[in-house]
């Protein structure tokens, strides 16, 4: 597969996460409908934590075989430790710039107050977007590789997978005050860019250049900035005060991550 073919690839990959913005415009939603849609957002990022922290962790847990088997264990500690560092990096920063944001906001800290859905929705298209690089990063490896039939696989499955994590990002937003005019299709469309684009990046890098350590490094960073979105989606689903409705949506949500997922599995994605 040709350097431009790949790139288109990885740019068709990461694009499809525009198609579940237009969720963000829904207007005149109940509690109800608005509490779903946040806490099914919660569900799909919840099953991303997972995959990203299981995709990181093999390598280093390959290492650790090797290890005991007798090779060194050089490459175990370089994995292990790079995980962790940017685990709490990606938390602790994401963290740290949302607590600046919130003051910066009103003028004075917002302890214990959770984001405003604008700041959710921005925040979760990071840690996307920090994902997506490692997905682009495995594109333009299988490409650059031969491993063509591979990585057209890896294609149709991210581009699934895209779709799904759009939705992610324009749930929070359809709460009363935050969807309708007050979200501008700038907005949307620049948080498809943060989300999406970095799979062409990735594409690109991934081609020319294949380490394993890049890769742990952003879905380190991926699954803490994740962690932190988590936490914050679940703090606004609460505010509802609807425990059913969004524990029932939360399960959805899951469940549907889940089982899209296992169809690509299923399909050889």
């Amino acid at each position: 597969m040709s350097f431009t073919q790949t790139v288109l690839l990885a740019a068709l990959a990461g694009g499809t996460i525009f198609l579940g913005l237009p969720v963000a415009k829904l207007k005149g939603l109940s509690r109800s409908w608005q509490a779903s849609l946040t806490t099914a957002a919660g569900g799909v990022i919840l099953f991303l934590i997972w995959d990203v922290l299981s995709q990181a962790v093999e390598p280093a847990s390959d290492a650790l075989d090797r290890a005991r088997a007798g090779d060194s264990p050089a490459d175990f500690l370089l994995y292990g430790g790079i995980l962790g560092a940017s685990l709490a990096i990606g938390l602790l920063s994401v963290t740290f710039v949302s607590g600046r944001v919130s003051a910066g906001r009103d003028g004075r800290a917002q302890a214990g107050l959770a984001l405003a859905p604008q700041h959710v929705a921005l925040g979760t298209a990071v840690g996307l977007g920090l994902h997506n690089f490692s997905e682009g990063l495995a594109i333009g490896a299988s490409a650059a590789s031969g491993a063509t039939t591979f990585a057209m696989l890896l294609v149709i499955g991210f581009a699934l997978h895209n779709a799904t994590e759009g939705f992610a990002i324009a749930a929070p937003l359809t709460q009363a005050g935050a969807g309708g005019p007050s979200i501008s299709w700038r907005f949307l469309g620049g948080a498809g860019v943060i989300g999406g684009g970095p799979t062409f990046l990735g594409g690109v890098l991934g081609y020319v250049f294949s380490s394993p350590v890049l890769s742990i490094l952003f879905l380190g960073l991926a699954a803490g900035a994740l962690i932190y979105v988590f936490n914050e989606t679940m703090a606004v689903s609460r505010r509802f005060a609807l425990p059913m409705v969004t524990g029932t949506a939360l399960t959805i949500g899951l469940l549907a991550a889940f089982g899209t997922d296992f169809l690509l599995t299923a399909a050889g994605a």
